[in-house]
C-alpha cells in the first residue's frame, strides 16, 4: 500500500535523521561490537572475491562517523587477498566524490563535516562502494545526512559501482520517501539480514546468493559500457 509522504517531507527527514543517528550513538559497547562482527562476517560471504582478487577490485568506504558501522576489519582481511580500499574525498558541494586510495599509514586530513579522508594518494575507481545508512526502505532507498553526494557519484559514474548499503536494522523503515534523483542501494546488510533488491524491492538473501547476484549485476554493466562504445564508435565510421 502507497505510503502518503509527510506534510513537509524536509522536517520529516530531519526529525528522522536526528532520532536514528541518536539511537545509533547510545547503542552499547557491547551490542555495537556484536552487529559490526556480523555485518562484517556477512560482508565477507557476500563480496565476489575470486574474481575480484584477479582484478584488484577497489571497494570504496567511509570513515566512519557519528556511530556507523565501521568496515575496517573487513577491509584488513580484503586488502590481504588482494583487493585495494578507497575513501572519498569532497572538494566541493554539490558535486560527485572523487576517491582516492587508502590503506592503514596513509596520510589523512580533514574533510568537510569533519570526516577524514587520504591526501597524496592517486585517485582510483570504486568498483564497490560500501554506502552507510542512516536510514533505508523497502525499496533498497537510503536516508542519508541530506548532501546528496552518493547520489551524484552513482550517477556519474560509468559503469556505475555496486551500491552495498550498510547499517543496523534498527534503521530499516517502509519508506525514506526518496526523491526522484535518488539512486537505490543494489543490496542492503545489516547485522540482522542480507537483502538484495530485485524489482524495485529489497528482498531477504543468503551471503551467498547476494555474492551471485553481485557477480552478475557487475558483469552486466560492464557489458552495457562495452556495448555503448561500440555503438558510438559505429557511428564514427
Amino acid at each position: 500500500m502507497h505510503q502518503p509522504s509527510p506534510p513537509d517531507l524536509a522536517l520529516w527527514r530531519a526529525a528522522m535523521r536526528s532520532e536514528l543517528i541518536a539511537r545509533r550513538q547510545a547503542m552499547s559497547a557491547a551490542a555495537r561490537q556484536e552487529a559490526d562482527l556480523r555485518i562484517s562476517l556477512a560482508l565477507l560471504r557476500a563480496l565476489p572475491q575470486q574474481a575480484a582478487q584477479q582484478a584488484g577490485m577497489v571497494v570504496g568506504f567511509c570513515w566512519p562517523h557519528r556511530g556507523e558501522y565501521d568496515p575496517r576489519p573487513v577491509l584488513d582481511s580484503l586488502r590481504a587477498q588482494g583487493l585495494r580500499n578507497a575513501l572519498p574525498v569532497i572538494r566541493r558541494e554539490a558535486e560527485p566524490m572523487r576517491f582516492r586510495r587508502w590503506e592503514p599509514g596513509v596520510a589523512m586530513e580533514e574533510g568537510p563535516f569533519g570526516i577524514a579522508m587520504p591526501t597524496g594518494t592517486e585517485e582510483v575507481d570504486p568498483d564497490l562502494l560500501l554506502v552507510p545508512l542512516v536510514g533505508f526502505g523497502d525499496a533498497g532507498d537510503r536516508l542519508g545526512y541530506g548532501g546528496g553526494y552518493f547520489d551524484r557519484t552513482l550517477a556519474a559514474r560509468t559503469p556505475q559501482p555496486l551500491a552495498i548499503g550498510v547499517g543496523f536494522e534498527f534503521a530499516h523503515m517502509a519508506t525514506t520517501f526518496p526523491r526522484a534523483h535518488d539512486i537505490p542501494m543494489d543490496a542492503v546488510i545489516t547485522e540482522e539480514a542480507v537483502r538484495w533488491r530485485e524489482s524495485g524491492h529489497l528482498r531477504a538473501v543468503t551471503p551467498a546468493q547476494l555474492r551471485t547476484h553481485l557477480t552478475e549485476l557487475a558483469e552486466s554493466r560492464r557489458a552495457e559500457v562495452r556495448a555503448n562504445a561500440t555503438t558510438i564508435l559505429r557511428t564514427w565510421e
